[in-house]
């Protein structure tokens, strides 16, 4: 490491190098593999981007550096420590950091985050973040005169420009990629991509937007039981075709139907808001639980999850209250959401009963832990957050596992339904997304759906029927928002939003 005194112009261009070569190995490979170097006009941006990146950095720092130095250090060593991680989970899962996977770190519980811990990332964070953080704490900076500065920080800012401009051939293939250039470019990846989700978020939340009013058609008692899966992906259930037999009871049910669908989106935020809303959209309308119950409809909402969009109801009960009444080992898996179910509903004074269940199931990386040891059909099995690591065989095991479990889980719901005869009843299972297992070096979800890959937005759509209730259209393709318009046609409620063409039902 250099010892002693650095000028201030020194020092930024030393971090903004360091940036560039610990950072953006993912970067330019994206760029090599997606642009022609033997050409003269490839060579021209690649070198270009090399050079303004080079350069934007070290604008950033010297500007953030000369305002305050301690601040700018402070600040470098946030980069620092940030970018290690970020360029861990880019590097190890092929994830980018755009704003819908910073919405994915920031709807992120503890339990969720810790099962990513793993050595590797702590050697990530001491070789990129904390060694370069020490040399930044302890460097001294001479700041620069006030005149030095402003001219080095015009002809920097000049020279950006010109360089954006001598690329002007180029820029339709920025547009074109600026997602992931964007998503792969350290530390703006995450600075930027924070700004703006908090910026829409704040837009969101501003205030929901009020449906109008419903109406309930009748006194029948009906019951609908709404499950949303967590990173299923439909191409893993034997009822879609998949050689291995992961739906063993589903398969010999009576009154089982599968459907082709597609998800608004490919991380638990924007699929759970898309699968409770009446119509995909970037507003914050009212969702489906809210809506039924300022209807007078009886919603219950059972979670090990989370992710979803702020629920107005009474009946709201998360893993921490489920335990409480709950015993056995199964109390740790999603077999939780099912306690008391049967019984909530006969306890009801109410003829119209929505039900939510938010599972947690399948959702990455470790596969294995996500269900007893009793439904390990599949050996054997990946157990490493470092899904790399594993063969691509024991990773699908792992996650075949989780799709046996969900069987388990909806099978045991349909069995309490049927028990209910005086009851019209339904059980819809609808994933929020769905999951990479290694298909184009891609694992896990959050790849922007403009570009995603098939495995993280064709879900499972799965509906059984009582005997005594309706029955299914024959439907080619349905999406999430299926899922509002039809549980409104279930339970008789009539509503100047209501979609026929978005109902499964008969």
């Amino acid at each position: 490491m250099l010892k002693g005194s650095l000028k201030l112009t020194h020092f930024v261009l030393i971090m903004s190098v360091l940036n560039f070569i610990f950072f953006h190995l993912p970067f330019f490979t994206f760029v090599f593999e997606n642009v022609d170097c033997k050409s003269f006009n490839g060579l021209i941006l690649v070198i270009s981007l090399i050079v303004l990146m080079l350069v934007a950095n070290a604008f950033a720092f010297y500007l953030i550096c000369f305002l305050s130095r301690f601040f700018g250090k402070l600040f470098l060593v946030l980069f620092f420590l940030i970018n290690s991680i970020a360029v861990y989970f880019i590097n190890t899962y092929n994830v980018i950091i755009d704003e819908s996977m910073i919405g994915n770190v920031l709807n992120t519980n503890y339990e969720e985050s810790s099962s990513f811990f793993s050595f590797k990332l702590i050697l990530y964070v001491i070789l990129f973040g904390i060694l370069p953080g020490i040399y930044i704490i302890k460097v001294k900076i001479i700041k620069e005169p006030v005149k030095k500065f402003l001219i080095q920080f015009s002809v920097s800012l000049l020279f950006i420009i010109i360089l954006v401009f001598v690329n002007a051939a180029n820029w339709l293939w920025i547009d074109k990629n600026s997602k992931r250039l964007g998503g792969l470019a350290m530390p703006w990846s995450y600075t930027v991509n924070t700004s703006l989700f908090y910026i829409h978020q704040y837009k969101k939340n501003e205030k929901e937007i009020l449906l109008p009013n419903a109406v309930i058609k009748d006194n029948v008692k009906s019951v609908v039981v709404l499950v949303i899966g967590e990173s299923a992906r439909s191409q893993n259930f034997s009822l879609y075709g998949y050689p291995k037999n992961t739906n063993p009871l589903l398969s010999k049910t009576k009154n089982v139907f599968h459907f082709n669908a597609t998800s608004c989106a490919t991380y638990t935020t924007a699929g759970v808001k898309c699968i409770l809303e009446h119509t995909n959209s970037d507003d914050l309308y009212e969702i489906l639980p809210n809506y039924l119950y300022r209807n007078n409809v009886e919603v219950i909402w059972k979670t090990t999850n989370w992710g979803e969009p702020p629920v107005h109801i009474k009946e709201y009960q998360n893993r921490d209250f489920l335990r409480k009444n709950c015993k056995g080992e199964q109390c740790n898996y999603d077999e939780v959401l099912l306690t008391g179910l049967k019984e909530q509903i006969l306890a009801s004074t109410k003829n119209k009963i929505l039900i939510v269940l938010h599972t947690s199931t399948s959702h990455g990386p470790t596969y294995s832990k996500k269900y007893p040891l009793d439904f390990e059909t599949f050996k054997p099995v990946c157990n490493s957050v470092e899904l790399g690591k594993c063969s691509q065989q024991e990773l699908l095991n792992a996650y075949d596992n989780t799709i046996v479990y969900t069987d388990y889980i909806l099978s045991q719901i349909i069995q309490d339904l049927q028990q209910l005869k005086d009851y019209k009843s339904t059980m819809i299972f609808v994933s929020d997304h769905g999951e990479s297992l290694g298909e184009k070096n891609l694992y896990m979800h959050g790849v922007p759906i403009s570009f995603a890959p098939k495995e993280q937005y064709q879900i499972p759509f799965i509906v059984w029927v009582s005997d005594n209730s309706k029955q299914l259209k024959e439907n080619e393709m349905l999406s999430q928002n299926h899922v509002f318009h039809s549980v409104l046609n279930f339970l008789n409620i009539q509503s100047p939003i209501y979609n026929e063409g978005m109902n499964i039902y008969k």
